[in-house]
């Protein structure tokens, strides 16, 4: 075992670097003294007590008494046990502290809040923001989980699309209704054309119940809606507007699930749908 595998699967238990190095070499020398494991791994002689004393406290290892005291690594398995129930020890400390001040953190900062929550206006309450990148293809897959009747999408050349196929299958195969709104393949660059012919045919051949359009024109933005509705009391959704100078790893999504907002979006999408939109071939 090298160095580096050995310190990968020791961090696990939460180490310093001399307590790894230490434990390591006790694992691999057997019982030794503390002057030894020094010179052998380098740990200064003044750190060499408080590295074993921190190791034996945590369980690890052994201390065997004599003149020189001597030290030895517990069993592999005994030291993974142990540092289960350290965490668990540790959990429960904390447990204990934090329902220590509960009362007293509820009637201190329970007001406050609530006074706060008071004060935010409805247009604080449209959306929150989220990366683009994993967070928004997180966002996205939870749309496909949770839809219940229908999912609109808008997007360039679906590029994403193996990210959230998972869920995606989910949806399709609870029967949810899906349509695809992909960017007419004359404003798009080669490499996405290409891109998008394969997502297409991936469509088609895994997943033949999926409508797909084409729109004639560039949209302000894309995004995915779930079940719009027009009494506006359902929905969710995420876009993303187009700011073709800003990169897309430094772009922020909208994340709504206001009923009126997406019932807007899910309008939009029905417009482009029905009268900005040609079939795929």
């Amino acid at each position: 075992m090298t160095d580096d595998s050995a310190a990968e699967l020791l961090e696990h238990l939460d180490l310093g670097e001399y307590e790894s190095t230490a434990l390591t070499q006790l694992l691999t020398l057997g019982r030794t003294t503390a002057p030894n494991l020094a010179e052998v791994t380098g740990i200064p002689r003044a750190r060499i007590y408080d590295v074993l004393g921190t190791l034996a406290n945590a369980g690890y290892i052994k201390e065997i008494p004599g003149r020189p005291k001597e030290y030895e690594a517990k069993h592999p398995e005994e030291i993974l046990d142990r540092a289960i129930e350290n965490r668990r020890q540790s959990f429960e400390s904390f447990q204990a502290d934090v329902e220590s001040v509960r009362e007293e953190f509820l009637s201190q900062f329970g007001p406050l809040y609530e006074r706060a929550s008071e004060d935010v206006t409805p247009a604080e309450d449209l959306f929150h923001v989220v990366d683009v990148g994993d967070p928004s293809e997180t966002e996205t897959r939870a749309l496909y989980r949770n839809a219940d009747r229908e999912i609109a999408v808008l997007t360039k050349s679906l590029e994403y699309f193996e990210s959230v196929r998972p869920a995606f299958a989910d949806a399709y195969e609870r029967d949810v209704a899906i349509r695809v709104l992909l960017l007419d393949p004359s404003h798009l660059s080669a490499d996405n054309r290409r891109v998008q012919a394969d997502r297409i045919e991936t469509l088609r051949e895994a997943f033949p119940q999926v409508d797909l359009r084409f729109s004639n024109e560039r949209l302000p933005w894309r995004g995915t809606i779930a079940d719009p509705s027009m009494d506006y009391e359902t929905g969710k959704a995420i876009v993303l507007v187009e700011e073709t100078d800003i990169p897309l790893s430094m772009r922020q999504a909208a994340v709504t699930e206001n009923g009126s907002f997406v019932a807007g979006l899910g309008r939009y999408f029905e417009l482009i749908w029905d009268h900005d939109s040609t079939s795929v071939e």
